[in-house]
């Protein structure tokens, strides 16, 4: 359960990042996919991250402290943001540098937009992440959107494609922000992950 959690710090860099002595649960997906939502959901707290329509509003690792002992983090989304190229290489060093050099990232939460088919640019992203053997979690967001079949479908197409790649699927969630729909089980989830 989450019982408190404060905005800790934001920056662009590693090397200034909290000391690395605290499990950490990063969350990363395309950008508008609904991370800094799904923060908010999970921590019961409407604006501890900061929410926008428009993609790209998230451009630094923000750090969350989660009930003192551990941290939650918003990275960057990948994909549409209307920013330069020079930025989107910019940002996308800064993700890898994180991922791969941080070490009590213990979960990467990949967070996919419910209401699509399979997009490359997650698939390709996911198994980028199991050949730099980083442990990661799929999470569905915005499924009250659209009907449980639809989404049922499309988890499905999501298996499916994930299974031409990979013996064992990692494992996944689905979420609604806006209703709490996933809210219980992710957290459980989570909290398997740090204690």
């Amino acid at each position: 359960m989450i019982q408190n959690s404060e905005f800790l710090q934001s920056n662009t860099e590693i090397e200034k990042c909290p000391k690395p002595d605290k499990a950490e649960l990063a969350f990363i997906g395309r950008s508008n996919v609904g991370k800094s939502s799904l923060i908010n959901m999970l921590t019961g707290r409407k604006a501890l991250a900061k929410v926008s329509g428009r993609p790209g509003k998230t451009q630094l690792i923000n750090h969350f402290l989660i009930n003192t002992s551990w941290y939650l983090v918003d990275l960057p989304g990948y994909g549409w943001a209307k920013v330069s190229k020079t930025k989107k290489e910019k940002w996308s060093k800064m993700i890898e540098h994180y991922i791969l050099e941080r070490p009590n990232l213990v979960c990467l939460f990949v967070l996919i937009d419910s209401r699509l088919p399979p997009q490359a640019i997650d698939t390709e992203f996911m198994e980028w992440l199991g050949e730099s053997q980083i442990p990661f979690c799929m999470v569905f967001t915005k499924v009250d959107k659209q009907s449980k079949n639809k989404t049922e479908s499309l988890i499905a197409a999501y298996r499916r494609k994930m299974l031409s790649l990979w013996e064992e699927l990692p494992p996944h969630y689905v979420t609604s922000s806006t209703t709490g729909h996933g809210k219980e089980e992710l957290i459980e989830y989570m909290e398997t992950l740090v204690i």
